[in-house]
């Protein structure tokens, strides 16, 4: 990456909850960026309401409208989020689902990486390749190596800080947001 080009990430989660463990992730985000890249969160994907076609007609909800605008002034995007039932938790989904009927469509083009945790072993692998497909549709350009499944997440972040303090956890996701800022500077 060009010392003279700064690049800007956004991230979404996919958690609605308190003490998330990929809230914790997402907020170490911006400390573990390289040089030259700043990583802002995005709103909460729970102020969406349950997509309709009826509710779409009379207008695009003002959350989904900024979401949208914070993606395409974004150089990537950065998508953290668990796994519910093997799969892309219900508020992530919905929220995808009202950005795709948007046009221009904000993830055309952007550069995205998924990071994943869970207190299981596999650190939400099932729910990466679910997103992925629906990542395909909206013509994003996914970041394919390094993947961030954080398994056994509950060992790796601070239980009464919430704060991501696994320092292998961390270098991972740091050689992962390197290959973002690579990716966007290339796509870019």
């Amino acid at each position: 990456m060009s010392e003279s080009r700064k690049l800007h990430f956004v991230t979404m989660l996919g958690s609605l909850r308190k003490g998330s463990l990929n809230a914790a992730i997402a907020r170490a985000l911006p400390a573990l960026a390289p040089a030259g890249v700043s990583i802002a969160g995005l709103g909460s994907v729970g102020e969406f309401p349950h997509y309709d076609a009826d509710v779409q007609a009379g207008g695009f909800p003002a959350p989904v409208v900024a979401m949208a605008e914070q993606i395409r002034a974004a150089d990537g995007v950065i998508i953290v989020t668990p796994e519910y039932n093997y799969s892309v938790p219900g508020a992530l989904k919905n929220a995808i689902d009202w950005l795709s009927r948007l046009t221009p469509q904000p993830f055309a083009g952007k550069a995205v990486a998924i990071q994943t945790a869970s207190p299981g072993l596999l650190g939400g692998a099932r729910a990466q390749y679910h997103l992925r497909q629906s990542l395909v549709f909206l013509d994003a350009h996914v970041l394919n190596k390094p993947e961030v499944m954080v398994g056994q997440a509950a060992t790796k972040v601070h239980a009464d800080t919430l704060e991501l303090s696994d320092p292998a956890t961390r270098e991972f996701i740091s050689t992962q947001l390197k290959a973002l800022a690579a990716l966007a500077a290339k796509v870019g």
